[in-house]
């Protein structure tokens, strides 16, 4: 691949990559133009693969992951073709997936996976009791910080629920609740709506409500600035009361003076 074609390419999975998290659509799309310009690159093929399947374009990703699998060898990608099957209606073939004797030799995490895709099409095909018993491995009481834990406590307690067994589920949510370090799997919402509790977002104010607040605070102020007036007003009335209680005690002040002065000049004379 010429270098100026390999720099294009790398800079569109750069910005897939980028923007995987928050806008897989975008990301989706910049994988597609590496696809065009190198769709011989396995790599290029797992990133399409993957970004379609976040952005639910499961038709698409289901190709793209059989592509993955042909050209690199990757067998992890396994799960997330059968979830794949499972959203495109097919629980069956799902569950085939699961049965592949290549499972077996996956990662802990992508097998942990697969039985939480597994179980989710016995549920999509009404098998309720056997999606439990899909998931009651010795791993849920496994004690580790592995992403994979708290989605599967989940998913048992989810399962639980389902068939009508609200303690045990209860139980279970609380320990997905206490694996799940930052809230992904809403454990600790499901355990509260099932123990009657509700939540209230206090940023969720009603707009009316705060137009209230808005208009009232400069009624409040002009309340206190009358007040302010009315109390200015009597301090300068006391004021000139007291200005002319001044004047008045000169006034006196003078006469007297004028009389003592009087006085003196009779006894002069």
């Amino acid at each position: 691949m010429p270098r100026s074609l390999a720099d294009l390419v790398a800079q569109h999975l750069v910005a897939s990559g980028r923007f995987l998290d928050d806008e897989p659509e975008l990301a989706y799309q910049h994988a597609r133009v590496a696809r065009r310009l190198a769709a011989r690159l396995g790599g290029v093929r797992e990133a399409v693969a993957i970004t379609a399947y976040l952005a639910e374009h499961y038709d698409e990703a289901l190709t793209e992951f059989r592509a993955v699998r042909r050209m690199t060898g990757n067998h992890e990608v396994l799960a997330m073709m059968a979830d794949c099957e499972r959203a495109l209606g097919r629980p069956e073939k799902a569950l085939a997936l699961s049965r592949e004797p290549i499972v077996l030799q996956l990662e802990e995490s992508t097998q942990i996976e697969m039985l939480i895709v597994a179980a989710g099409a016995r549920r999509d095909m009404g098998q309720t009791a056997a999606a439990i018993q899909t998931l009651e491995v010795p791993e849920l009481t496994k004690r580790t910080r592995a992403d994979w834990l708290p989605r599967l406590r989940y998913a048992y307690a989810d399962a639980l629920a389902e068939a009508g067994r609200t303690d045990d589920a209860l139980i279970w949510f609380h320990r997905a609740a206490g694996a799940d370090q930052d809230g992904s799997t809403g454990a600790a919402e499901r355990a509260a709506e099932l123990e009657g509790l509700h939540f209230t977002d206090l940023d969720d104010e009603d707009d009316e409500d705060t137009i209230i607040e808005v208009t009232d605070e400069p009624e409040a102020d002009e309340d206190v600035d009358a007040d302010d007036d009315a109390d200015d007003d009597a301090d300068d009335d006391a004021d000139e009361v007291a200005d002319e209680d001044d004047a008045d005690a000169v006034e006196d002040s003078a006469e007297d003076l004028d009389a003592d002065e009087d006085l003196d000049e009779g006894k002069k004379d």
